[in-house]
């Protein structure tokens, strides 16, 4: 598995890592960790998808990510020593993860220090992303986002085929993920579904034409 936190590593590094992890295996609907909950580890996702939510100022549940194998998260559990969650993941499927507790990813550190070259690259890549989803938000039509969203998702769902790909995720999912309003999202997926780059189901969204979906997020 290639994971992009490991690739500034040797293998002799990646090794010494993946040494100390354990691994954890999850059911769909399960809990992997709460907001505000203390962080304490690093999850490698191995096998399986998660939905990354927080709550909003009014207490409402967002979905903001959706997290495939060869991705991480919690990783700023290995940054900081009294680190809180900030969202909340949940298993969308039968997940599998390593688990890289802080201790110790400390004890490798000591006997492998080229591994800071690791937190280096969690901090440039969540940086990298607040960046891009700020710079998002204020220049890029919703419409745009929402077919933008929808790529992102395909790449997670998608087999590496050009066939067409289904998406379990209902409107209101795709709306939290966009950051739009769900009968703006509605609108706009009514709009591809018309002209057949998608089809739309209860609970799902099926992805006919990716080609034409890429020319819609220009």
């Amino acid at each position: 598995m290639d994971w992009l936190l490991f690739r500034p590593l040797t293998p002799a590094e990646q090794h010494a890592v993946l040494a100390v992890t354990t691994r954890r295996r999850f059911d769909r609907g399960d809990t992997l960790f709460n907001e505000g909950d203390e962080g304490d580890c690093l999850h490698l996702l191995t096998a399986g998808r998660v939905a990354v939510r927080a709550n909003t100022s009014d207490g409402n549940p967002v979905t903001y990510a959706v997290v495939g194998p060869g991705e991480a998260f919690g990783e700023l559990a290995l940054v900081s020593a009294d680190h809180r969650r900030t969202a909340t993941v949940v298993a969308m499927e039968a997940v599998e993860t390593l688990v890289l507790r802080r201790e110790h990813f400390e004890r490798v550190r000591r006997e492998h220090p080229g591994v800071d070259r690791m937190l280096v690259e969690i901090l440039a890549a969540r940086v990298r992303r607040l960046s891009a989803h700020l710079l998002e938000a204020l220049h890029v039509p919703v419409d745009k986002r929402v077919v933008r969203r929808l790529l992102v998702l395909c790449r997670q769902y998608g087999d590496g085929s050009t066939g067409p790909v289904t998406l379990p995720l209902t409107q209101t999912d795709l709306a939290e993920m966009a950051g739009a309003a769900r009968p703006t999202v509605n609108q706009v997926l009514r709009q591809l579904e018309n002209a057949s780059v998608i089809g739309l189901a209860r609970g799902s969204i099926q992805v006919f034409d990716r080609a034409a979906l890429r020319r819609h997020a220009e």
